[in-house]
Formats: structure tokens, sequence, C-alpha cells
């Protein structure tokens, strides 16, 4: 194993284990207590870490695809800071065009500043298309 990698992944492995587990810990209820679940192969850290080493790199976390299953080889990701966030199952999910993002995500793609769209659509309630160009039609 590289050494260098070993405490950073053990670190994480014991975070995805220990919020899926252990009902004393603050964010039981957003894991274990929601059902979401470690697979068998992951409660050994060395199967972890032969599945999750390939592709990880230092700063990222891990990442669960799909928000309401859980933890293995198929469903996780090493991301960013930003992917992380704009993979939160509290995220509010708007369609333009048929194409789902969150707001954050089109507020990017746009260009946008992220207080006006915010107040355009959330207190004057303006469509999200109006809210990102300004155009009201």
């Amino acid at each position: 194993m590289e050494r260098q990698h070993f405490r950073p992944l053990r670190n994480i492995w014991y975070g995805i284990i220990h919020r899926t587990t252990n009902p004393a810990t603050e964010a039981y209820s957003k894991y274990g207590g929601r059902g979401i679940t470690v697979c068998e192969r992951w409660h050994s850290f060395d199967n972890f870490y032969e599945d999750m080493f390939a592709s990880y790199i230092p700063g990222l976390s891990i990442d669960r695809i799909d928000n309401n299953s859980g933890y293995s080889p198929e469903n996780c990701r090493w991301a960013t800071d930003k992917e992380q966030s704009n993979n939160r199952r509290t995220n509010r999910i708007f369609c333009i065009d048929g194409v789902s993002k969150t707001l954050a995500a089109w507020i990017e793609e746009y260009g946008a500043k992220s207080s006006t769209v915010r107040q355009r659509l959330y207190v004057y309630g303006w469509s999200i298309t109006e809210s990102l160009t300004g155009k009201r039609s």
C-alpha cells in the first residue's frame, strides 16, 4: 500500500463506517438512521482501499452518486467540495428545456449573480429562466 495515502483513506473509511453504524454519532441520523449502509465488502478497510485507491486524489472526499443508496464501489466516487454541494439530497432541482440541475449549477452556467437570481426566484416569484436571464416573459 502507498504509505502517503494510507492514513487519509483509513480516516475516510472509518468515517463512513462510523456514520452508518453508530447511533451515538451526530451524523448517524443523516446516514445509518435513514437506511444508508456500507456494502459487506467495505466492512474491511483493505477491500475499501483496493477498490478506491486507484482513483483517489488527495483533497477529494467520498461521494455517493445516488444519495439514497449506500456506500459501495458502484455508487461511490471521489468528488470536490463543489461536486459534493451539487449532489446533496436537500438541493432543489430545476428543469430547463428537459435538463435538470441544481440552482447553483444553473447560476454558474448562466454566469448570473447568485443573490440576484435567488431574490428573483424566491422573493419575486419569477420562473427559473426569468430569474437567470433577468428577462420577464
